[in-house]
């Protein structure tokens, strides 16, 4: 069963070759860092792009990777894991990692498989570019996630990182959300803050609560938890802001705007 791009001509261009071009725009070179994690946004390219590429373009892309995004079609139960063997965009096929897939299902007992979820969700298909580019090679594992409380994520987190401590090769978990939604850019800096201070804290507890107490439309607040709670388990110490901005800084309108941040987790 391959997954077929869902959103290819529409958040990114559906031509290869006018993608390769957009993606090496987007990651200018420099030198790599080993990662734990990395937050990476997953609007259209147009607009969130240039965040992601930051991150991308900053961290060392493994053979192997493991992407949490969040549920916006409310399809499927509340940690899906995909069960497709690979998964197509453009750029050609990438297998997924039935190894790690299988840990993941017997570490973590919330989940699932599960196609529904993932059908026509763009937020962990918009990452896959700019895994392959950064390697070719690559392989992945996806969970979608909608779960409902803290103790839910932390259960799946903990069970991520037991599965990639049996994986026993480097993985890299991307965690995959865009900022605050249809504010002023001054209101979503203020609110986007609050969150970016409990991330650099390496708090997912705190970053829940304050976007749910303060109505932070971050929409991965939970793959971004589950990555901090994995990553404390597996050594992580610092949660790294590298790019923030808004679509504003593209159309003009500073009035409404959707915010993205890139970070790293080391």
């Amino acid at each position: 069963m391959v997954r077929q791009p869902a959103v290819a001509g529409k958040f990114y261009t559906g031509d290869p070759h006018r993608l390769r071009q957009e993606l090496a725009e987007m990651m200018p070179p420099g030198e790599a860092q080993k990662a734990i994690g990395i937050i990476a946004p997953h609007a259209g390219y147009v607009y969130s792009g240039k965040a992601a590429g930051k991150v991308y373009a900053a961290v060392r892309v493994p053979d192997t990777v493991l992407i949490l995004g969040p549920n916006h079609t409310g399809a499927g139960v509340a940690a899906a894991l995909a069960p497709e063997i690979e998964w197509l965009t453009p750029l050609g096929p990438v297998p997924v990692n039935r190894r790690l897939s299988q840990l993941i299902l017997e570490n973590a007992p919330l989940v699932r498989e599960d196609p529904l979820a993932h059908r026509f969700e763009h937020s962990l298909e918009v990452q896959v570019p700019f895994l392959q580019y950064r390697n070719p090679g690559v392989s992945i594992a996806a969970l979608c996630l909608a779960l409902p409380d803290f103790p839910s994520i932390a259960q799946v987190g903990e069970g991520i990182a037991r599965a990639i401590a049996a994986y026993g090769e480097e993985v890299l978990i991307v965690a995959s959300s865009d900022m605050t939604h249809y504010e002023s850019a001054a209101a979503a800096k203020v609110k986007d803050d609050q969150a970016l201070a409990r991330l650099a804290d390496m708090d997912p507890e705190g970053l829940l609560k304050v976007c749910r107490e303060q109505n932070i439309t971050m929409c991965g607040v939970i793959p971004a938890a589950a990555l901090l709670v994995a990553a404390k388990i597996m050594g992580g110490s610092a949660c790294r802001l590298l790019h923030y901005t808004n679509s504003g800084e593209v159309n003009g309108d500073q009035r409404s705007v959707v915010a993205y941040a890139a970070l790293m987790v080391s």
